[in-house]
């Protein structure tokens, strides 16, 4: 199982980018999936989640309005619309999948390897 993430660059304040993670291998224990993201010298923390099924969404308030989660079931991939985008944004962006829609690294059980964000 492998969650690959993509979409990271560099971008001014105000731009917009699309964050893609495309899970390959059969996971059954997916019912939520969430992007976290870490800036330097910082913690992991969650920035939006879904339940994959339902489509029912979270936010963190950073993000609500500019950020958008979404999962696509027949390309087995999650994406992170991120709009006007501010430097407070910057981070590495991780996307997890676990059993619980959750604000907790730890009830995830899958994770990707990263994507860097950074807003000047």
């Amino acid at each position: 199982v492998q969650l690959v993430e993509s979409g990271g660059g560099s971008v001014q304040a105000g731009e917009s980018l699309r964050l893609s993670c495309v899970m390959r291998g059969r996971i059954d224990s997916r019912n939520a999936m969430a992007w976290f993201r870490q800036a330097p010298g910082t913690g992991r923390d969650v920035v939006a989640a879904i339940y994959v099924e339902t489509g029912n969404t979270y936010y963190i308030d950073a993000v609500e309005g500019r950020f958008t989660i979404s999962h696509d079931n027949a390309k087995n991939t999650l994406y992170l619309l991120m709009s006007s985008l501010k430097p407070e944004d910057t981070g590495m962006y991780y996307c997890a999948a676990g059993r619980l829609l959750s604000v907790h690294g730890y009830n995830y059980d899958f994770w990707g390897q990263g994507t860097q964000v950074t807003v000047s």
